[in-house]
Protein backbone atom coordinates (compact mmCIF):
# COMPACT_ATOMS: atom_id res chain seq x y z
CA UNK A 1 0.00 0.00 0.00
CA UNK A 2 2.60 2.43 0.72
CA UNK A 3 5.05 1.88 -2.06
CA UNK A 4 2.34 1.92 -4.04
CA UNK A 5 1.43 5.74 -2.94
CA UNK A 6 4.95 7.15 -2.66
CA UNK A 7 6.20 5.67 -6.61
CA UNK A 8 5.32 8.77 -8.10
CA UNK A 9 7.40 10.96 -5.40
CA UNK A 10 10.49 8.17 -5.52
CA UNK A 11 10.27 8.32 -9.20
CA UNK A 12 10.44 11.88 -9.77
CA UNK A 13 12.86 12.51 -6.68
CA UNK A 14 14.99 9.91 -8.63
CA UNK A 15 14.75 11.82 -11.64
CA UNK A 16 16.13 14.85 -10.49
CA UNK A 17 19.94 15.62 -10.33
CA UNK A 18 19.90 15.94 -6.38
CA UNK A 19 21.09 12.76 -5.92
CA UNK A 20 23.87 12.64 -8.20
CA UNK A 21 25.72 15.38 -6.94
CA UNK A 22 26.45 13.85 -3.37
CA UNK A 23 26.80 9.98 -4.69
CA UNK A 24 30.86 9.37 -5.12
CA UNK A 25 31.99 8.08 -9.05
CA UNK A 26 34.74 6.84 -10.19
CA UNK A 27 36.48 8.71 -13.31
CA UNK A 28 36.69 6.28 -15.87
CA UNK A 29 40.51 7.30 -17.12
CA UNK A 30 42.81 4.25 -15.56
CA UNK A 31 45.35 6.75 -14.66
CA UNK A 32 42.60 9.18 -13.06
CA UNK A 33 41.41 6.24 -11.23
CA UNK A 34 45.58 5.48 -10.04
CA UNK A 35 45.73 9.55 -9.08
CA UNK A 36 42.43 9.53 -6.97
CA UNK A 37 43.18 6.38 -5.45
CA UNK A 38 46.88 7.69 -4.28
CA UNK A 39 45.48 10.71 -3.27
CA UNK A 40 42.93 8.80 -0.95
CA UNK A 41 45.97 7.00 0.75
CA UNK A 42 48.01 9.83 0.83
CA UNK A 43 45.28 11.71 2.67
CA UNK A 44 44.68 8.67 5.44
CA UNK A 45 48.49 8.75 5.70
CA UNK A 46 48.38 12.63 6.81
CA UNK A 47 45.35 11.80 8.94
CA UNK A 48 47.42 8.75 10.25
CA UNK A 49 50.06 11.11 11.17
CA UNK A 50 48.85 14.03 12.76
CA UNK A 51 46.55 11.32 15.03
CA UNK A 52 49.87 10.04 16.58
CA UNK A 53 52.03 13.33 16.63
CA UNK A 54 48.33 14.78 18.78
CA UNK A 55 48.30 11.90 20.71
CA UNK A 56 52.10 12.01 21.78
CA UNK A 57 52.11 15.44 22.32
CA UNK A 58 49.14 14.80 24.94
CA UNK A 59 51.01 11.85 26.73
CA UNK A 60 54.28 14.17 26.77
CA UNK A 61 51.96 16.87 28.02
CA UNK A 62 50.48 15.04 30.61
CA UNK A 63 53.40 13.67 32.17
CA UNK A 64 55.23 16.67 31.88
CA UNK A 65 52.33 18.30 34.55
CA UNK A 66 52.57 15.03 36.49
CA UNK A 67 56.29 15.59 37.22
CA UNK A 68 55.93 19.55 37.78
CA UNK A 69 53.28 19.14 40.10
CA UNK A 70 54.74 16.05 42.28
CA UNK A 71 57.43 18.87 43.55
CA UNK A 72 54.71 20.91 44.54
CA UNK A 73 53.49 19.24 47.00
CA UNK A 74 53.53 20.47 50.15
CA UNK A 75 55.21 17.97 52.50
CA UNK A 76 53.65 16.86 56.19
CA UNK A 77 54.66 18.47 58.98
CA UNK A 78 56.04 16.35 62.01
CA UNK A 79 53.36 17.87 64.09
CA UNK A 80 50.19 16.81 61.61
CA UNK A 81 51.20 12.72 61.55
CA UNK A 82 48.25 10.68 63.06
CA UNK A 83 50.11 7.63 64.32
CA UNK A 84 47.36 4.69 65.14
CA UNK A 85 47.30 0.79 64.77
CA UNK A 86 45.24 -1.23 62.82
CA UNK A 87 43.92 -4.32 62.72
CA UNK A 88 42.77 -6.85 59.47
CA UNK A 89 39.33 -7.65 59.97
CA UNK A 90 37.91 -10.91 58.15
CA UNK A 91 35.46 -11.15 55.89
CA UNK A 92 32.06 -12.57 57.62
CA UNK A 93 31.26 -16.16 55.78
CA UNK A 94 28.01 -16.20 54.60
CA UNK A 95 26.16 -19.41 54.32
CA UNK A 96 23.48 -20.07 51.71
CA UNK A 97 19.79 -21.58 53.30
CA UNK A 98 16.49 -22.64 51.44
Amino acid sequence: MINRSFHGFRARFDASQFGAAFAPRKPRHPLARLAVGLLGLLLLAGLLVVGVVVGTAMLAVGLLRRLLSRGARPQPRPGNVVDAEYRVVDKPVHTLTY
